[in-house]
């Protein structure tokens, strides 16, 4: 069987966990005897296409405009033009290599058009990966207006995207219960959680640890992207409540609209607790997650929507206790508690996170317990042989949709 998968953001180069996950589901896919190609574009491609191979997956690549860390309008143009883009590249490598089944992720919500070409052209189911529920959580958090003209163009691309698939995978229960009640889309609806390939990097080299100079100190350490839908200043304010701990530091790596904001309230609490570090690859990431402590995350207060951070994953996977805050009703908070993989508050409870930072902070076996069970989280719910088999299943002629009722 063929696979096409199509994503925004690709491996090697990206520091992005989507592109992270959906690499290591096209290696799963070709570790079962399926031969698979991800469409993607490439910014700084000095050609119009690119045809290469990363561990036995034919990577498609095509030149588009910039769509990461540029302004909103920017981005927003040029993610207009992916479909577009992608089609006039490969028009005649799509005709010529036909494939089985079309698998795409949002964000970005613009494949929609050219997913519909393709299926056309083929023949082949499409699956689409929704991670984000775009431009939900931008009206929830009041940076658009629900009526706004701009929220209508937004709108039009995220109802193509998702009239253009035969399944939605959605990654909880609460978001599918969500969707299914709040959206006028009437698709097949698959409950497919974030997935990871447990894949642990060595811990014992300190080298991250030695260059910042924390060899006796408990880290709290957050990859990712630092913008307003994760409020970092919610982050800001625990390492401000816990200035006066000796063994406390934060580790803050990324990129986003909410950098600059960091930066100034770091320097503006005189915050020697805290360091901000720009992006670095996922071999970077990993090295840097081995060597600390504490896997530290945050959503905002105000999400409708119940997402699952994927930095989360990276966390299981090396065994790291995860302490964080969620938006109100949020499933994950379950999921972890639960497990008895780390601490979860809803974001404003500054006191409850505080108290959860402190418990980690002073009981190494506590942290060792919790980073136990995450990673036996990780294999029991959110493997990336079980996301596979999610996927494939959607194939059979007499699926119907399956709703979890736990975890």
């Amino acid at each position: 069987m063929n696979i096409c998968l199509i994503i925004d953001d690709y491996l090697p180069d990206s520091i992005k966990i989507g592109a992270k996950m959906m690499h290591e589901l096209a290696v799963e896919f070709v570790s079962r005897g399926y031969s698979v190609t991800v469409i993607t574009p490439a910014p700084h491609l000095l050609k119009p296409s690119e045809i290469t191979e990363l561990e036995g997956v034919t990577v498609c690549r095509f030149r588009s405009g910039e769509i990461k860390n540029v302004s909103k309008v920017k981005r927003a143009i040029n993610e207009t033009l992916l479909s577009y883009y992608a089609w006039r590249a490969f028009k005649s490598y799509f005709k010529e290599h036909p494939q089985d089944l079309i698998v795409y992720y949002s964000p970005s919500i613009f494949w929609g058009s050219l997913v519909k070409r393709l299926k056309k052209l083929w023949n082949a189911p499409s699956y689409l990966i929704v991670r984000d529920f775009f431009p939900q959580w931008v009206i929830d958090n009041g940076l658009l207006s629900a009526t706004s003209p701009i929220t209508r163009y937004f709108r039009f691309f995220e109802a193509l995207s998702y009239g253009a698939a035969d399944t939605i995978g959605i990654q909880s229960p609460k978001n599918l219960a969500w969707f299914s009640e709040t959206s006028p889309v009437k698709k097949p609806l698959d409950l497919l959680y974030n997935w990871a390939a447990n894949e642990p990097v060595p811990s014992g080299s300190n080298e991250y640890r030695a260059a910042l100079g924390l060899q006796d100190k408990v880290v709290y350490f957050y990859g990712g992207n630092i913008g307003h839908a994760q409020d970092m200043m919610n982050i800001v304010r625990l390492a401000i409540a816990m200035r006066n701990e000796d063994k406390a530091y934060f580790v803050l790596v990324g990129a986003g609209d909410e950098v600059e904001l960091v930066r100034a309230a770091i320097t503006e609490h005189h915050l020697s607790n805290m360091s901000l570090l720009p992006p670095v690859s996922q071999t970077v990431f990993k090295n840097m997650l081995s060597e600390f402590d504490i896997g530290l995350f945050s959503l905002h207060h105000d999400h409708t929507t119940h997402n699952f951070p994927g930095k989360l994953l990276g966390y299981m996977v090396q065994e790291k206790p995860i302490l964080g805050s969620v938006n109100p009703d949020n499933d994950l908070q379950e999921v972890i508690e639960q497990a008895n993989a780390g601490f979860v508050t809803v974001n404003s409870d500054d006191e409850a996170l505080l108290a959860n930072a402190l418990k980690l902070l002073h009981d190494e076996s506590l942290r060792t317990s919790m980073g136990t069970n995450a990673k036996q989280l990780l294999s029991d719910v959110f493997s990336v042989q079980a996301a596979a088999n999610s996927i494939l299943n959607t194939l059979r002629p007499t699926n119907t949709i399956t709703i979890s009722e736990g975890f």
